[in-house]
């Protein structure tokens, strides 16, 4: 839908209307408190320490350790050849009568994922496991078609941690061999958690809808809850509570500039703002349009706030990140420009500007804010110098959601997506650009599991936030764009992480 709205000087301005849904939870986590809230009290009896995973979630059999099999499977090319080559015959084949072992399967399926570049062995593995998987769905009963059906949906080492919690709670609890009690308990520290976490949101729904109370903002994604939904994928630990709560209103803060140089700005108004926003100073702001004022003030203000919420020898910190917001300005910028230029770059030139503006940098140095001593000044001279494990987790997002989303973008006048540059640098229909757009991702988590195989210079915490963001990628692009069409699949996701408890 066209809008027409009066600019300086009462010149007429077309705007666009994306035509975005309105926000599926409104102010329910405002008015409906948690029934375990009162519980909250005891949750430091669960949940120890930062580094202390919550024991039962060990114990109870719900939340299985994949990154065992990572380092088994790498211990050396020999070791992997070895495991792997025991189960194949003498034509070179995996062994047939594997088949017959469905839970052996889902392991190996699980663990192949874990490879690396140029370990055939792996994909072979996957390519096996995953047809004999198929096959013998239709003769499974639960739990085991269940766990069955989930992993391959995404595998384990895909999985975001707090789903895969609930899921294998209700699979454990259809195993027979159970243990009653630890499963209580694992029931008992999920509701507790998601007890926590609705608190959380319950402050920041009240912060985002001060936010965008002015009627400037309503053309604007109204996705505070998935915002939360999204940073929940990246930390759930009760000890990172202060990094959820600033990484959510940063991420809530880009969702907002994207739709302003995206959807609603005219290529002057967006050119003003990235100026605004490289000065970083409330004195420019009555250079911008009335509508972009507020936001601009209030984005500054809540960066002030940050600062309140570090201390002394943290306060460095929101320097990297105003930094990498200016990165982030700029690259909107350049693809507002395409945009209206009609210009299609190529797929290497796109990925240049496009994987910043998919937020995956700025997001990644946002969730080291608030995390305390571990995240040191040059973890983020590392991680805002664009290392490669930011860059594949930038190129998962990036396709993963394009792939979902091009054809309801191009409906209205957008950048030209990587499935679009694809498809005319390579002379291709859409199916081809998007499975070989997707061997990309693909690539792109092997070069993860490289990177957290051979690091050794940053802790394995700040290296799992940028895993962990990939992860959510995974979920809310699988299968359509689930942030920006939210009542949907991620609806269903955010209920059972934050609406209902698990039944005790």
């Amino acid at each position: 839908m066209d809008l027409l709205s009066l600019a300086s000087g009462d010149e007429i301005v077309v705007r666009k209307s994306a035509g975005f849904h309105p926000s599926v939870w409104g102010d329910y986590f405002i008015l409906h408190s948690s029934p375990q809230t009162q519980a909250l009290e005891t949750m430091d009896l669960l949940s120890l320490a930062p580094g202390d995973e919550v024991v039962v979630r060990k114990s109870a059999g719900y939340h299985p350790s994949v990154w065992g099999d990572y380092f088994i499977l790498h211990a050396s090319p020999q070791t992997q050849a070895f495991v792997f080559n025991k189960f194949k015959d003498e034509g070179g084949s995996f062994m047939s009568t594997l088949g017959s072992d469905v839970k052996g399967l889902l392991s190996l399926y699980n663990a192949a994922y874990l490879g690396t570049h140029g370990e055939i062995i792996l994909d072979e593995a996957i390519s096996f496991t995953r047809n004999n998987l198929v096959s013998a769905s239709a003769d499974l009963k639960p739990p085991l078609t269940t766990q069955v059906s989930l992993d391959l949906e995404t595998p384990l080492c895909r999985r975001m941690r707090r789903l895969l919690a609930r899921d294998y709670i209700s699979i454990y609890q259809e195993d027979a061999t159970r243990d009653d009690a630890i499963l209580e308990l694992a029931k008992l520290d999920f509701n507790l958690l998601q007890s926590l976490h609705r608190e959380e949101l319950k402050n920041l729904t009240k912060w985002w809808n001060d936010l965008v109370s002015s009627k400037n903002l309503s053309f604007a994604r109204d996705r505070l809850v998935e915002c939360y939904f999204w940073i929940l994928g990246v930390y759930f630990e009760p000890y990172y509570s202060r990094a959820r709560v600033i990484t959510t209103k940063v991420i809530a803060l880009i969702s907002i500039l994207d739709d302003i140089y995206d959807v609603y700005s005219t290529l002057e108004e967006s050119q003003r703002l990235t100026e605004a926003i490289q000065r970083w100073d409330a004195k420019v702001v009555h250079q911008l349009p009335e509508y972009m004022k507020d936001y601009y003030l209030k984005l500054m203000h809540t960066f002030e706030e940050f600062e309140d919420l570090l201390i002394s020898g943290e306060k460095y910190r929101i320097t990297y990140l105003k930094e990498v917001m200016k990165d982030l300005s700029e690259a909107y910028f350049k693809e507002s420009k395409w945009r209206d230029q009609h210009y299609v770059p190529t797929l290497e030139e796109q990925l240049h500007v496009s994987l910043i503006s998919s937020a995956t940098p700025m997001l990644d140095c946002a969730s080291f804010i608030g995390m305390g001593e571990i995240a040191t000044k040059e973890a983020f001279e590392w991680i805002t110098s664009f290392p490669k494990i930011v860059q594949a987790s930038a190129i998962i997002g990036r396709i993963m959601n394009d792939i979902t989303s091009h054809e309801l973008e191009q409906t209205r006048e957008h950048v030209a997506s990587t499935v679009q540059c694809y498809m005319k640098e390579y002379g291709t229909n859409v199916h081809v650009a998007c499975k070989k757009l997707q061997v990309l991702v693909d690539d792109a988590w092997k070069d993860i599991n490289e990177e957290c195989l051979n690091q050794t210079a940053f802790p394995v915490a700040l290296l799992q936030r940028i895993v962990n963001y990939s992860r959510m990628a995974e979920n809310i692009y699988k299968h359509i764009d689930g942030y920006t069409n939210s009542s949907t699949k991620t609806k269903e996701y955010i209920s059972l992480l934050l609406v209902h408890p698990i039944p005790l």
